[in-house]
């Protein structure tokens, strides 16, 4: 899917790729051997040791993964393919006259990136017991994906941690206070407010900012 994808540039990539999380809904949705629409109960398995119950453990679990993701974005940073991603990210056509190979690398970025979300939600039917096409392509894992990044700033490793950071408390709060269903409209609202005035993100605001 990656060559159906990263022929396209910019918000043609984006939709492209969310066009693609609704096919799988619905190969999901009609295939009957994963369970079609009324989706598949998963059972926990035995309460692990040093754990109160399998929830705490889960916890642990996506601690340790995060922190996972956070170093695998960190070695790539500072290697080579990362610096032919920063290339690609600043000027791709330039790039790509310098000699940078832009396909392989932009095919390689979202083979590890889909290869992270994959792991990350690995858990998550463990969590619930149970899983559905409907739960699991959910639209706003998708604009959350993308909202996060460009909220904190994609021009290093740390950016993406704090618009995870800062788009999920914020999202958790209005759970807890207002509603869940306002989660969509929040990152569209801030999302568009990034764009606006602080197309960097939050990143690239300090550093502006520090540079007056």
């Amino acid at each position: 899917m990656g060559y159906l994808t990263l022929r396209l540039r910019g918000a043609f990539f984006s939709i492209a790729t969310l066009a693609l999380a609704v096919v799988l809904e619905t190969m999901m949705v009609n295939w009957e051997y994963v369970g079609g629409a009324r989706g598949a109960s998963v059972i926990r398995p035995a309460p692990m040791a040093f754990f109160g119950n399998y929830a705490s453990f889960l916890f642990v679990v996506m601690v340790l993964l995060a922190m996972g993701a956070v170093a695998v974005a960190w070695l790539i940073e500072h290697s080579k393919v990362g610096r032919g991603f920063a290339a690609i990210r600043d000027n791709e056509e330039a790039a790509e006259c310098m000699g940078v190979p832009t396909l392989r690398l932009k095919l390689l970025a979202t083979t590890v990136s889909g290869a992270l979300m994959g792991i990350a939600g690995a858990p998550f039917p463990y969590y619930l017991t149970f899983v559905d096409p409907i739960s699991a392509f959910n639209l706003s894992y998708a604009v959350n994906s993308l909202a996060m990044p460009m909220v904190g700033g994609t021009t290093s490793w740390l950016g993406p941690v704090i618009g995870a950071v800062l788009l999920g408390s914020v999202q958790q709060l209005a759970t807890v206070t207002i509603s869940s269903e306002l989660n969509l409209l929040i990152v569209g609202v801030v999302l568009v407010a990034f764009v606006v005035l602080a197309p960097e993100g939050i990143l690239g605001l300090v550093r502006r900012l520090r540079a007056r």
